[in-house]
């Protein structure tokens, strides 16, 4: 018999290497290395040999089959409904309703005559159609399994034969040939393939449940969001009512698409007007507020950003921000300094967006900038307006993609005036709604306070 060979993986990003180390040198993160064995034998999946190479203009495309979820929201977000034989990861913090989410998607599933096989890792059979019941789900379709050995789920699957597979969750699954823990980088990685063989050869749409790290990544090897066709976020903050599911990657469908739930007694529902859920708490004529319309994906949304900036008693001031990027923030805090002579230094400056939902794109900044404005100044700006735009180190306004998406979001939801970049007034002909185009920061404080 040969030599036994022994190597360290990264259990946070899956890199490897021959010798132990104290931090990863990919992720620079401490004590993520486990000793794993090197695997000789795996089973792969081998086309059939009947297949040959195909020119371009020979090949003839296909409808992909869908299956529709119930949920209009969610089949936009797949992209006119659920792929049969597609094989699509959901991951989320724990406890923020990835498993109910599931369950409402499998009964769904399973009311239209598919057979839906829900294997629950984590929990007991009995636990599982607990919750189940608490939401009211019954159907004759629909199947539990609690197992965590892969060999066992694969031979209850070709035997039921179901349309639908759910797992949750694949880092609690193993493989009995792979001498290392569930959740380590080689099971993780192994499973997802296995999985993607069984959801192509049978036709079986299947969902990998995952978990995150501390950071909020996906937990596991990143092969594994490479394999899968659909890679989707499940995200919020536990102490609002509001879930959102994001589409990071999507074969089949648009991208950086979201569907926005509510979390009732009887479990998840689908919000139609996401702007109006967002806006209806709303307070007008409240000082360091503005309603910004930013896009995620193809949908356009009307976010109230609020600010706080009050006198400190310390030397250094705080710098806290809910739902946008903190680095974003203090570069818009120095423009604010910089450019307008604002002694910010002196002041604690809270930022947050509300609803618990996180916005990343720079087209907010000017929505920011006059929010942290408004309270400094303590002037309340017009409740009726709406303000877009990117901001530079110099204090420019630079343009924004898709204006023409938010300004119809925001006649539409009633606001009568809009404050963005005058770069984007060009060819913009839109009625309706009063532009005021901007060149500079300034220009914006002195339209709007």
């Amino acid at each position: 018999m040969g030599k036994t060979k022994f190597f360290w993986n990264c259990q946070e990003c899956g890199h490897r290497q021959n010798k132990w180390a104290g931090s990863c040198s990919a992720c620079q993160k401490w004590n993520t290395f486990v000793q794993e064995t090197e695997i000789k034998t795996v089973e792969r999946y081998t086309a059939p040999s009947q297949t040959q190479p195909v020119r371009l203009d020979q090949v003839q495309s296909q409808e992909s089959k869908r299956y529709p979820t119930g949920l209009s929201q969610c089949d936009r977000l797949f992209g006119g409904g659920l792929v049969v034989g597609s094989l699509s990861l959901i991951a989320g913090d724990p406890g923020i309703g990835k498993s109910t989410l599931m369950l409402h998607l499998a009964f769904n599933l399973a009311e239209i005559g598919l057979t839906v096989l829900y294997v629950c890792g984590e929990e007991s059979v009995d636990q599982t159609a607990l919750r189940a019941k608490r939401l009211k789900i019954v159907s004759q379709s629909l199947y539990f399994y609690s197992e965590t050995n892969f060999e066992q789920i694969q031979s209850h699957v070709e035997k039921l034969g179901p349309h639908v597979l759910i797992i949750d969750s694949v880092q609690i699954l193993y493989k009995s040939e792979i001498p290392s823990a569930p959740g380590s980088v080689t099971q993780v990685r192994e499973l997802a393939t296995s999985f993607m063989h069984l959801a192509k050869k049978l036709s079986i749409s299947t969902f990998l449940i995952g978990h995150v790290t501390k950071s909020g990544e996906i937990a596991g090897p990143r092969v594994l969001e490479h394999i899968v066709d659909t890679v989707l976020e499940f995200e919020g903050d536990r102490q609002h009512g509001y879930r959102i599911l994001r589409a990071v990657k999507n074969r089949f469908g648009p991208t950086d698409d979201i569907v926005l739930f509510q979390m009732q007694n009887e479990g998840l529902k689908e919000v139609e007007n996401p702007s109006q859920a967002f806006l209806e708490e709303r307070v007008k004529e409240s000082p360091g507020s503005v309603i910004v319309p930013t896009v995620e994906g193809s949908r356009p949304l009307l976010v109230e950003i609020q600010a706080l900036v009050a006198a400190t008693a310390f030397v250094t001031p705080a710098r806290r921000s809910t739902g946008i990027d903190p680095n974003r923030l203090a570069l818009l805090l120095a423009v604010l300094e910089k450019r307008m002579g604002y002694t910010l230094y002196r002041n604690d400056v809270y930022v947050a967006v509300t609803g618990g939902i996180k916005i990343l794109e720079p087209a907010i900044d000017l929505g920011i900038i006059m929010a942290i404005a408004s309270s400094f100044a303590n002037r309340s700006i017009d409740s009726d307006t709406a303000v877009i735009g990117e901001v530079g180190l110099g204090g420019e306004v630079r343009s924004v993609g898709r204006v023409e998406l938010r300004l119809k979001e925001a006649i539409h939801m009633g606001f009568t005036r809009c404050v963005l970049p005058k770069r984007n007034l060009k060819g913009l002909s839109i009625k309706g709604i009063a532009l005021i185009g901007v060149e500079r920061v300034e220009d914006a404080i002195r339209e709007l306070l």
